[in-house]
C-alpha cells in the first residue's frame, strides 16, 4: 500500500513539475514572464505615491522637481564634476533598463561601470533608502514619461533580459 501511495505523491509531483515548465513557457513566450527582482511599476498606484515621496525628499534637489535637470548637464563644471542630467523624456534615464538604474541609484555610479576612483555628485542610497524605496522612485520618474518614451523603455528592458538570458 506504501508503493502505491508513494508512486500517486511521485506522479502528482511531476505533474505539478511539468504544468509549471509548461506555465513558464507559456508566460515567456507570450512575453508575460514574470517580472525582475527590480522591475519599474509605473501603473501601481501605491509604488507611485510613495515614489514621489522619496522623489521629492531625495531627487528634486539635484533633478529638478518635474525631473528637468541641471543646466549644462553634459559638461563639467569647475569642480569637474557632471551636474544631474534630467529624468524626464529629454534626458538619458529612460535609455537604461531597470536593473542599470536600481544599480546605479543602489551602488553608485563608480560601482556600476568598475571604476572606483570615477567621481560624481550623485549619491549612493544603499543604507539610506530601501529597496522597494528606490523602485517606487524610478517607478514614479518612469510614470511622468511620455506614452511613446514608456514603450521605448520597455523595449530596452526587454532586449536586455534577453541578453541576459544567452
Amino acid at each position: 500500500m506504501k508503493s502505491k501511495s508513494f508512486a500517486f505523491a511521485l506522479g502528482g509531483g511531476l505533474l505539478l513539475l511539468a504544468a509549471a515548465g509548461t506555465l513558464h513557457l507559456f508566460l515567456t513566450d507570450a512575453g508575460l514572464e514574470p517580472s525582475p527582482a527590480h522591475a519599474l511599476r509605473p501603473g501601481d498606484p501605491r509604488i507611485l505615491e510613495i515614489g514621489e515621496r522619496v522623489y521629492v525628499q531625495q531627487c528634486a534637489a539635484c533633478h529638478g522637481a518635474s525631473g528637468e535637470g541641471q543646466p549644462d548637464w553634459r559638461e563639467r563644471g569647475p569642480d569637474g564634476l557632471l551636474p544631474a542630467p534630467p529624468h524626464d523624456a529629454s534626458g538619458h534615464t529612460w535609455h537604461h533598463p531597470d536593473e542599470q538604474l536600481f544599480d546605479i541609484t543602489k551602488y553608485g555610479i563608480p560601482r556600476v561601470i568598475g571604476q572606483p576612483d570615477y567621481r560624481t555628485a550623485m549619491p549612493v542610497y544603499e543604507g539610506v533608502l530601501s529597496d522597494e524605496e528606490i523602485i517606487a522612485a524610478l517607478s514614479w520618474i518612469k510614470a511622468q514619461w511620455p506614452p511613446e518614451i514608456r514603450r521605448q523603455h520597455d523595449g530596452i528592458n526587454a532586449r536586455h533580459r534577453e541578453s541576459s538570458r544567452r
